[in-house]
Parts: C-alpha cells; sequence; structure tokens
C-alpha cells in the first residue's frame, strides 16, 4: 500500500468517524476510479456511517461520498453539486468539442480535479458537474475551449443520464472471461487486453480487478482507462462453433 492510499484511507476513516460522533453530513469530492476502488474496500467497516454514493445522475462515473444518513442526523442533505451548462456564444461557429477539450480547458483555469464531476457532451453543448463551491468560478472564468467562445450558465434542467450515445454491438467469444470480452470490444489481443488488468486500468462494477480470467455478468459495468466503459447486456445466441454472442453496449 502506497502512502497516497493510506492517506486517503485515513480521510475516509475520518470523515465517517466525524460523522458519525457528529451525526453531521460529511462529503468527498468527486473521486477517481482508484479512490472509488478503495472505498469499496472500506465498504464494511464504514457502513456505521450509511454511506451514500452520487455524482449528478444514477450512472456517473465520478462521484461523491456522502456520510451520514436521515436517521442518524435526523434531517435531510442533498449532495453540494452543481450542474453547468456549456453553450457555444454563438452556435453557428462553434466546434463539436470533445471530453478531452472541455477537460483541458477547465485545468488550465486551475481547478481541482475533485472538484468536478462527468461531462455529459450533447452536440455543441455540454453539461458539467461540479462541486456548488466551484461553480460560481466556472461561471466567471470559463469563456473559450479550444477555438470556440463559450458562455456558461446553470442548468435549467439537469440531465437525467450521463448516457447521450451508446453504441450496442454483438461480441463473439469463447467465454465470458473478462479479458476475453475487453479485447473484442477494443479490438485488442489477448496480450493487450492482459496488459490492462496488470497496469490495474479495468474496473468492474467501480471495483479495480486484476482478475483477467474472471467471468462477467449481465449488467455488469467495465471501465478500461485509456479506452472508455461498456455494459454487459447478455449472451444473445451461440455460433455453429460454441462461440457466444455476447451482447454490450458501449459508451
Amino acid at each position: 500500500m502506497d502512502g497516497e492510499e493510506l492517506l486517503f484511507r485515513k480521510r475516509l476513516e475520518e470523515l465517517a468517524n466525524r460523522s458519525y460522533a457528529n451525526q453531521q453530513y460529511l462529503f468527498t469530492g468527486f473521486l477517481s476510479a482508484a479512490e472509488l476502488d478503495i472505498y469499496y474496500q472500506m465498504e464494511h467497516e464504514l457502513s456505521y456511517a450509511s454511506a451514500v454514493l452520487f455524482g449528478g445522475t444514477n450512472d456517473c462515473e465520478r462521484v461523491m461520498l456522502r456520510f451520514g444518513s436521515e436517521a442518524l442526523c435526523g434531517y435531510e442533505e442533498s449532495f453540494p453539486i452543481a450542474c453547468v451548462a456549456i453553450v457555444p456564444l454563438l452556435e453557428k461557429f462553434g466546434e463539436v468539442l470533445s471530453h478531452r477539450d472541455y477537460l483541458g480547458a477547465l485545468m488550465n483555469l486551475g481547478i481541482e480535479r475533485s472538484t468536478l464531476g462527468d461531462i455529459i457532451i450533447e452536440g455543441k453543448h455540454a453539461f458539467l458537474f461540479c462541486t456548488e463551491q466551484m461553480a460560481p468560478y466556472i461561471l466567471e472564468n470559463l469563456d473559450k475551449i479550444k477555438h470556440t467562445n463559450v458562455q456558461c450558465s446553470l442548468a435549467k434542467e439537469i440531465p437525467k443520464s450521463t448516457v447521450v450515445q451508446v453504441e450496442r454491438k454483438i461480441v463473439q467469444v469463447g467465454a465470458m472471461r473478462a479479458d476475453s470480452i475487453i479485447a473484442k470490444v477494443y479490438h485488442l489481443s489477448r496480450s493487450e487486453s492482459l496488459n490492462l488488468f496488470r497496469a490495474k486500468k479495468v474496473f468492474v462494477n467501480g471495483r479495480q480487478t486484476e482478475n483477467n480470467s474472471g467471468s462477467l455478468k449481465p449488467e455488469d459495468k467495465v471501465t478500461v482507462r485509456g479506452y472508455g466503459r461498456f455494459c454487459c447486456v447478455n449472451i444473445v445466441g451461440e455460433s455453429k462453433k460454441g462461440k457466444l454472442n455476447v451482447e454490450v453496449d458501449v459508451y
């Protein structure tokens, strides 16, 4: 266990203890995939503090952790998450921007990653989940992304889902092994897929895994750092040679 992980574990323990002892809600920032995996390792031992995860919608990848509950604290408190709408100043001259473009512009403003959640892109528009504390700074300072002048405002309607575009595919594998399915989804060799597990870049349902031979089940959500994420939908048949036809939704 490295020093950074140890510090994060101690921070979670401290937040849970303070929340329970003072009967108050306490929040983390938006967690990275690695931080979320550490929380899942500690989930049982922190359960006394009624921890809940949320990122703005029910299927956000980047989420906050809230310690506390109505039963513990005697009142309800929502997550301090704001949703910022980002649109081109002149629609017809606006570029179609990528997630990296939006994130790069935000990082150039000196914003800490932990204050930023998911970015949902819909054509030339985007919705950014961020901490309520950071929202005013973004509204005031984010005015250009690449060559496109933009304007920001608090979203009047928050998107119900972070999933804007899903491509449904059918991949053919010998078994429901995680490395086999990842190789097929992202057009990798088995050795390239295996290296992703060794590099700790594979997360199944938020939990980091190095078990490349583990079986995936319907509804399992897989995140592969550097490639994206997908959801196993179902086995939809078998080929004449006994291969499984697996339906996946690729985000």
